[in-house]
């Protein structure tokens, strides 16, 4: 069963930055594509960036050139470095598996509040 704990968010004002953790364990990591997901308040989940088991990745456009997915195999764990944050990045954030994997049962761990505001 996978096990997914994310940590690192927080209150930061608009254009400060932020590096979101995510550990992940009863998976083989390694293998598998990793995603980062946000939720804001009244609006549904949606995909923000994405990282292969290569290291290649993918962002929202609206998160291109301001954050930066990576991983570390080793330590089972996805990061999303945040940079020049908007008040529109406030969100609850996820990591998960990447979208291609995901069924009607794919649970989801608490999430990391991330508030922009001044």
């Amino acid at each position: 069963q996978v096990q997914l704990v994310e940590s690192g968010g927080g209150l930061v004002q608009p254009g400060g930055s932020l590096r979101l953790s995510c550990a992940a364990s009863g998976i083989l990591f390694s293998i598998y594509a990793m995603a980062w997901y946000r939720q804001a308040p009244g609006k549904q989940r949606e995909l923000v960036a994405t990282i292969t088991s290569g290291g290649s990745t993918n962002y929202k456009d609206s998160v291109k050139g301001r954050f930066t997915i990576t991983r570390d195999n080793p330590k089972k764990t996805v990061y999303l470095q945040m940079n020049s944050l908007k008040p529109e990045d406030t969100a609850v954030y996820y990591c998960n598996l990447a979208p291609q994997y995901h069924s009607s049962s794919t649970s989801w761990g608490q999430g990391t509040q991330v508030t922009v505001s001044s």
